[in-house]
């Protein structure tokens, strides 16, 4: 059995990353000014993200035995995520086109086709020992084996809520953090507003945090509630900052960060992100998180009442 950090377990996908000066409208053709190519999926972006800021990490998820399932795998390996648990069949790689906007923002087109879930008798659970195990929902029925583990082991759970689907919608009651998108609570209270969306489903969940990109996030914990402001940088690709969220915040819980500061190391490996073109082409190393650490002060990103 290995040891890890943190476990993933979800989706995995190849990344088409256009970056255009304008939305295209329709029977409109439009020229991009730069394209990354690259692995993606929240979970399999959160593995790599864990790697880069110094943890073990391991992955959990499929990918095809065509040549897009072949980089995947190999960028994995370069990453030292480990892929005991990537699983590799004929069903075609799982597809994803952003679309990166002057702004930052993006709009994301995934393709997946008939690709099926995993079985979970396909996985050996006991292959890896996590001390924190995150989901993205995207593989429920695995994911509730481990999950069924985790609970007979003590092992902490994180899910990455993204959007309220079958998956999310399962696992998020069980696990023990759930870190959810303004989109998710948005969706699962039937409540517009954020603030009055995080009131609601905070009452549901002990431990949440919910991520509101540029305005920070809300924070409910330990009976308290609070918001931490965001990094005070200036846009240039917004992808795959949330999967680099969620593996720092896993990563801070394998290694016992205290609340607030757990918190801002998220926001710090997120934020910086930002700063750079493409999905894992921008997630920080462990040394640049940690010198945005020594200039800052949590008590400036505090928000204390909510």
């Amino acid at each position: 059995m290995k040891n890890v950090d943190v476990l993933a377990i979800g989706h995995s996908c190849y990344d088409l990353s256009f970056f255009v000066e304008n939305d295209p409208q329709s029977d409109e053709k439009t020229t991009a000014t730069d394209l990354i190519l690259c692995g993606g999926g929240p979970a399999a972006n959160a593995a790599v993200a864990v790697s880069r800021l110094g943890g073990k990490s391991a992955f959990c998820g499929y990918a095809g035995l065509d040549p897009l399932g072949e980089m995947i795998s190999k960028e994995f390996r370069d990453e030292g995520v480990d892929t005991s648990l990537l699983i590799r069949k004929e069903y075609p790689t799982p597809v994803a086109c952003c679309l990166v906007k002057p702004s930052g923002q993006r709009a994301v087109v995934n393709y997946r086709k008939k690709t099926p879930c995993l079985d979970p008798g396909e996985i050996d659970i006991f292959a890896i020992r996590p001390k924190v195990i995150l989901f993205d929902g995207h593989e429920p029925a695995v994911s509730l084996k481990f999950l069924n583990r985790a609970k007979e082991e003590g092992i902490p759970t994180v899910l990455d809520a993204g959007s309220l689907h079958e998956g999310s919608s399962l696992l998020a009651p069980q696990v023990d953090y759930l870190v959810a998108s303004e989109k998710f609570i948005q969706q699962l209270t039937a409540v517009k507003d954020p603030k009055a969306a995080f009131e609601k489903s905070s009452k549901l969940y002990s431990h949440l945090v919910v991520t509101l990109g540029e305005m920070g996030l809300f924070w409910s914990h330990a009976n308290k509630k609070g918001m931490i402001k965001s990094l005070p940088i200036k846009p240039v690709d917004t992808n795959g900052a949330g999967d680099v969220f969620h593996g720092a915040f896993s990563l801070g819980l394998a290694h016992g960060m205290e609340w607030n500061s757990l918190l801002l190391f998220s926001t710090v490996a997120a934020g910086l992100s930002c700063t750079r073109k493409g999905a894992r082409t921008s997630f920080p190393s462990k040394e640049e998180v940690e010198n945005w650490l020594k200039k800052i002060k949590l008590e400036d990103f505090l928000l204390f009442p909510f």
